[in-house]
């Protein structure tokens, strides 16, 4: 192989390796050597650049070389922007097992220990009396809830199972159904009202999350805050489409 000089002053080429089922793309300065470039892939594909064995691929998949000689330049082999150098581990690891993270040994620490550290953002937390430990605003946080709750449920009481209704969101159509469930929910806090729509203009079958609130077909059913929902006499519509 005859080994020329190129003037390019960087190159763009995919990583892959024998230990990894990924590819990544990296841009690498063709003025390093094999051996300051293998130990800049250390990095990428976690095999130790004294196990590294290199091949290059052109753009087109098609074996060109082995980059194989430490004191040369990664600029002095046909490495061309879209080419792919691939990386033999020789230190015995197998498929994978960098990219397994169940195996990394992780940190933990207690709550009690964590607690009486001082540069941590609990600490700072406590000192500063932001969010949780802002007992005043939290007050504050739960009047407004409760306020809100209270709000709620008198709406939601007024409007009974079975009921006819239409419903007003904002930025949406009218839609009219039939009033399916009223209550609290395990899906999001407050009070919600459950409706069968007369057409598929709903998000589910009355079931969220793997629980049933009611029975309905699938896209009849949707919840609502009692405060966009209307019960009267609301005889169904043609929406006509069935017609579509």
């Amino acid at each position: 192989m005859e080994v020329t000089g190129l003037s390019a002053p960087t190159v763009t080429v995919f990583i892959s390796s024998s230990l990894n089922s990924f590819r990544s793309e990296k841009r690498y300065s063709r003025s390093l050597t094999i051996a300051e470039f293998k130990c800049k892939l250390e990095l990428v594909v976690g095999s130790p650049a004294s196990c590294m064995e290199l091949e290059l691929y052109g753009a087109d998949e098609k074996f060109c070389s082995k980059l194989d000689q430490e004191d040369a330049l990664l600029g002095s082999y046909p490495v061309d922007d879209g080419c792919r150098i691939h990386v033999i581990d020789h230190s015995g690891a197998s498929l994978g097992e960098y990219e397994d993270v169940s195996k990394v040994e992780k940190y933990s620490i207690s709550q009690e220990a964590y607690d009486q550290r001082q540069d941590s953002v609990r600490s700072f937390l406590k000192r500063s009396k932001l969010g949780r430990y802002n007992e005043e605003e939290r007050a504050q946080q739960e009047a407004e809830t409760n306020q809100r709750l209270t709000e709620e449920k008198a709406q939601a009481s007024a409007i009974l199972v079975g009921s006819r209704c239409e419903v007003r969101a904002p930025g949406q159509p009218p839609r009219r159904g039939t009033v399916m469930y009223v209550g609290l929910t395990d899906f999001k806090p407050g009070y919600w009202i459950g409706v069968r729509f007369d057409e598929p203009l709903g998000k589910n079958d009355g079931s969220v999350n793997g629980k049933r609130y009611f029975e309905c077909q699938a896209k009849y059913g949707a919840f609502f805050k009692p405060s966009v929902v209307t019960v009267g006499d609301f005889p169904e519509e043609d929406y006509g489409l069935d017609e579509m």
